[in-house]
């Protein structure tokens, strides 16, 4: 992990602050870590998808690297790889956390809500969209899922038993060109702070050199 570069990008109304605890942990590790921000209620997907190949680029001439998305983050991140130029370098590894790779059930259930609508923006509609969330393509970089199975009581009618952490479902984050999945209990907003998810990561880095 000499000279790595972990850049993560974080889920919908978080900030890069919600990743500290585990960038932390992997700074401890030896990785060199830098964060990606947008606002939902300001920016289009789109708009937050081109800025954020911008960043990719930046972090790629550097080196080698890793991207790690929360939620959204991985979505964008999914979305701005597919779309980066030839001549970029490719990330060494991906990790998803909790991040859809299909329709978000909650994101549809809550599509038309004024609320959600201002917050969420653009790319809450997004995530609802199952053209558009067709549209971000698959990944043929070795990519690890981490998704979170400690539900919560206020969206378990949505889910009924099916493993999920509270947003997200696992079979919402679960796709045959993921290379591997890990389950962790975990609920969806604490993802990016776990010390669990950290060690997963720093796990699959280990063996990837091996």
């Amino acid at each position: 992990m000499v000279d790595m570069v972990v850049l993560f990008v974080h889920g919908m109304g978080r900030s890069p602050m919600s990743g500290w605890p585990m960038l932390h942990h992997l700074r401890r590790g030896g990785l060199k870590a830098t964060s990606f921000g947008y606002m939902t209620s300001m920016e289009s997907f789109h708009s937050i998808q081109s800025r954020l190949v911008e960043r990719i680029v930046a972090v790629a001439a550097t080196g080698h690297y890793i991207v790690v998305g929360h939620s959204l983050g991985g979505v964008l991140l999914r979305a701005a790889l597919n779309s980066l130029p030839a001549t970029a370098i490719r990330p060494h590894h991906i990790f998803l956390l909790g991040s859809p790779v299909h329709p978000s059930r909650l994101a549809q259930r809550l599509k038309n809500n004024i609320l959600y609508r201002a917050l969420a923006g653009d790319c809450g509609q997004m995530l609802a969209s199952p053209e558009r969330m067709n549209e971000v393509g698959a990944l043929n970089e070795a990519t690890t899922s981490i998704v979170g199975i400690r539900g919560i009581a206020a969206t378990r009618s949505l889910f009924g038993e099916e493993p999920n952490d509270g947003v997200v479902a696992v079979s919402e984050a679960s796709a045959q060109w993921i290379t591997d999945q890990c389950q962790v209990p975990v609920v969806h907003t604490l993802l990016p702070s776990s010390r669990c998810v950290a060690e997963i990561i720093r796990e699959k880095l280990i063996v990837d050199e091996g």
